[in-house]
């Protein structure tokens, strides 16, 4: 007999959820030092447009397609049309790329967070810090299997009892953290200009290529900020409950995931520039910035261990929130090819994490001399999943609903309870034409153009 199909117990609890999971490290790092790196208010202004059309249309869809079909991704694609049933797989690829290295670095943050909560965020100070950490296996394996284990625990528990309960936990707290420590950095000297460098527009030196770069870049971060094209969205939607509004969830969504990595910037780019001395060559300091940069910029602070070990406490609720929608999108896969219950499913996939997973941590230890195209294993992992499998799979997702199923597939989904779908014009527009295009430029534009 088939198992009743879970889903969330109400539309709050699916938006935070799902908010959650678009909430993660590349909003709280990653985010601000690109919105510095590429003009300032003009990444802002570029990212939030995108948000509204680009992220709005591939969320509407993705959603839509998991609710109607009340499949994972790997049934999806194959129930709206056989012959895009090959797309199934190759979206349920991408988590299972994804997790394992995600569960590093978030045993990372982990190290970080006991570090400071235990007042020796000075000793995180040191410049062989980080890299003496990351080397050694055995302290790295610890951190990363404490982390992906506590993913785990909350997607054994379900998705009412485990995800919704944890997700209307943590985002609230995650919320009230962040702005919390913007306020405090707001109140520091020099904080002003670090403020005016991250939302004033820099139009010196501001080309066109370089605007193309910043709209590249842009698309770049919304694409996994929004947790597109990874089976995430679909997964969800497969649980969302059929009154609630597809339209009206997506914007709330989008709101908060954007709200977050703009608080994000808040924090850090003032921190670094008023620890740098204004030098805003700081904040391109890609991974490093959070566990090399930031430590010095707390330590530097009245009260900085307290600071550290708030936002350390953030970093990771909103490294919790996305591992676990990511482990749960692999568990729903494995639950429906084999028809495995939730303990199973899961015990599994903990399983595939933690092999997956030492590969990336003997990457930086062990096994540091060997590349694979010239990327550490974990870089690897993150290239082949972030610039060509999640953009093949968005592209064609949007050929599936633009030319196959059409517009109308999804927009009947988004209406199933007489509302309407006020978007519909733009939602068209996007689909069939401007985020073919927008993938198209994302697939091809690292083996051309250095972001």
């Amino acid at each position: 007999m088939e198992e009743k199909k879970e889903s969330f117990g109400s539309r709050i609890g699916f938006i935070l959820a799902a908010a959650g999971s678009a909430i993660g490290l590349g909003n709280i790092w990653r985010f601000p030092y690109l919105a510095a790196k590429y003009g300032g208010g003009i990444f802002l202004v570029i990212y939030i447009i995108l948000v509204v059309t680009f992220g709005f249309s591939l969320m509407v869809t993705e959603i839509s397609l998991g609710r109607r079909t009340g499949k994972s991704v790997i049934g999806a694609y194959k129930h709206a049309d056989a012959r895009f049933g090959f797309l199934g797989p190759i979206a349920a690829l991408v988590p299972f790329v994804i997790t394992p290295y995600y569960c590093v670095i978030g045993g990372w943050v982990l190290k970080y967070l006991v570090t400071f909560v235990c007042g020796q965020g000075a000793e995180a100070t040191s410049d062989d810090f980080f890299g003496g950490f990351i080397s050694t296996a055995g302290q790295t394996s610890v951190f990363f299997i404490i982390y992906a284990a506590l993913t785990a625990v909350v997607v054994i528990f379900g998705v009412q009892k485990g995800i919704e309960k944890v997700s209307k936990i943590l985002m609230p707290i995650l919320v009230l953290l962040s702005i919390g420590i913007a306020i405090y950095v707001m109140t520091l000297p020099g904080a002003g200009e670090g403020l005016k460098y991250y939302v004033l527009p820099t139009f010196a030196g501001f080309t066109v290529a370089k605007l193309l770069k910043t709209v590249v870049a842009a698309m770049g971060q919304l694409f996994y900020s929004m947790s597109l094209a990874m089976g995430i969205m679909v997964t969800y939607g497969s649980y969302m409950r059929k009154q609630d509004s597809i339209e009206a969830s997506t914007r709330q969504i989008s709101f908060f995931d954007t709200l977050i990595a703009i608080i994000a910037g808040l924090i850090i780019v003032p921190s670094v520039i008023i620890f740098s001395g204004g030098d805003a060559a700081a904040l391109n300091a890609g991974p490093g910035l959070m566990f090399v940069t930031l430590p010095k910029v707390f330590d530097s602070m009245r009260g900085g261990y307290i600071a550290g070990a708030a936002f350390f406490i953030l970093v990771a609720f909103a490294a919790l929130t996305s591992s676990v929608s990511l482990l749960e999108t692999m568990v729903s896969i494995v639950s429906e090819k084999f028809k495995l219950g939730r303990i199973a499913s899961t015990t599994v996939c903990f399983i595939i994490v933690i092999v997956m997973g030492m590969l990336s941590v003997l990457g930086y230890s062990s096994w540091s001399e060997v590349t694979i195209f010239g990327y550490q294993i974990l870089d690897f992992f993150d290239f082949i999943s972030n610039n060509i499998m999640m953009p093949i799979v968005a592209l064609l997702t949007c050929v599936l609903v633009g030319y196959i199923v059409k517009p109308e597939y999804i927009e009947d989904e988004t209406t199933l309870n007489g509302e309407t779908f006020k978007a519909k014009g733009l939602y068209n527009i996007m689909m069939k034409f401007v985020c073919p295009i927008f993938m198209i430029i994302i697939l091809l534009t690292p083996f051309f153009v250095e972001i």
